[in-house]
């Protein structure tokens, strides 16, 4: 059992490096005063209705880690409950390593970008795949994204945590890009027309 939540990633062997390092008095102040998030609030909820790709880490049994891309449509990781949180499995390369990790170890991890506003959230928690649920597949579809669901994935957050900023190269997607780039060809359009005019509208040069 533990004592925060925290403690999920701030194992005694965590701590041990933090006390020789110098920052375990202050990440101890944390835990005293109420340690890291183990629900879904709803600014978490707001974050994440936003993302459309996360990364998502499991292990095998013995503890061989793997981190795996996952992208859709924005808002296609959905928040369920306070506690859980699910998105639609697509088929992909049919190497099924992250399938395979969870039948044998549930622990999971997600992490969450947001490289336009520099700012990212971590999710310790446990996972599982969900087959033959077309209830639940139904609730994870997105009508618009194309792609047949082949299971649901849930995944039961156990704690989050938000990171600083720093060293985060902000980076934007053609959605966000697109606004900026669109006023930009409408002022060319405008000022080529304001040069054609007057250039029409000028005196001939003698000759």
């Amino acid at each position: 059992m533990r004592e925060y939540a925290s403690d999920v990633a701030f194992t005694p062997a965590v701590k041990a490096v933090q006390e020789q390092k110098g920052s375990r008095k202050g990440y101890a102040r944390m835990e005293r005063s109420g340690s890291w998030e183990t629900t879904v609030t709803p600014e978490l909820a707001a974050f994440i209705a936003e993302r459309d790709m996360f990364y998502l880490g499991t292990a095998t049994a013995d503890g061989q880690p793997y981190i795996q891309h996952r992208g859709g449509p924005t808002g296609f990781l959905k928040v369920i409950d306070e506690r859980t949180l699910g998105f639609a499995d697509f088929g992909g390369n049919k190497q099924y390593l992250t399938l395979g990790n969870l039948s044998e170890n549930p622990k999971a991890f997600i992490f969450l970008m947001d490289y336009a506003n520099r700012q990212r959230v971590k999710l310790w928690g446990t996972a599982r795949v969900i087959e033959g649920d077309a209830d639940l597949e139904a609730k994870l579809r997105d009508p618009t994204y194309p792609g047949k669901v082949e299971r649901g994935i849930l995944f039961t957050v156990e704690a989050w945590d938000g990171n600083c900023h720093q060293h985060i190269h902000p980076r934007y997607t053609n959605e966000e890009i697109a606004p900026v780039v669109e006023k930009l060809q409408t002022r060319i359009t405008e000022l080529e027309a304001e040069v054609k005019r007057l250039r029409a509208a000028a005196p001939a040069s003698p000759q």
